[in-house]
């Protein structure tokens, strides 16, 4: 089964950049969707955006959408999330994932396999 490595992440300033990788081992990305998600410390995992297999369709929270821009690059077996205009409450953890559905989705309960996750803060 693929997993998924996560680089990336860190600390910045408000209104700065960070760009999210997320590299397939042990096999090539699906033709299923991928996403990524955030975590907040005793918050629930919630969604961010999603991209399909071919890279045609995507979908971003509200919270995000302007912001926040994925992107998948099959040949490499990487998808990266390029944030910038960061604020305060992007601090979470991000983890990345691929669904067991070709359309997006922002159900974290239909994602199989998830990266390890990495920290992004945000400071004022």
């Amino acid at each position: 089964q693929v997993q998924l490595v996560q680089s990336g992440g860190g600390l910045v300033q408000a209104g700065g950049s960070l760009r999210l990788s997320c590299v397939a081992s042990g096999g090539t990305f699906p033709e299923y969707s991928t996403g990524w998600f955030r975590q907040a410390p005793g918050k629930e995992r919630d969604f961010v955006a999603a991209i399909t297999g071919n890279g045609e369709t995507r979908s971003y929270a509200d919270s995000v959408k302007g912001r926040f821009t994925i992107t998948r690059d099959n040949d490499k077996n990487t998808m990266y999330l390029q944030m910038d205009s960061l604020k305060p409450e992007d601090t979470a953890v991000y983890y990345c994932g691929v669904a067991r559905v070709y359309l997006t989705t922002r159900s974290a309960v239909l994602y199989d396999v998830w990266g390890q996750g990495t920290q992004v803060t945000v400071s004022s």
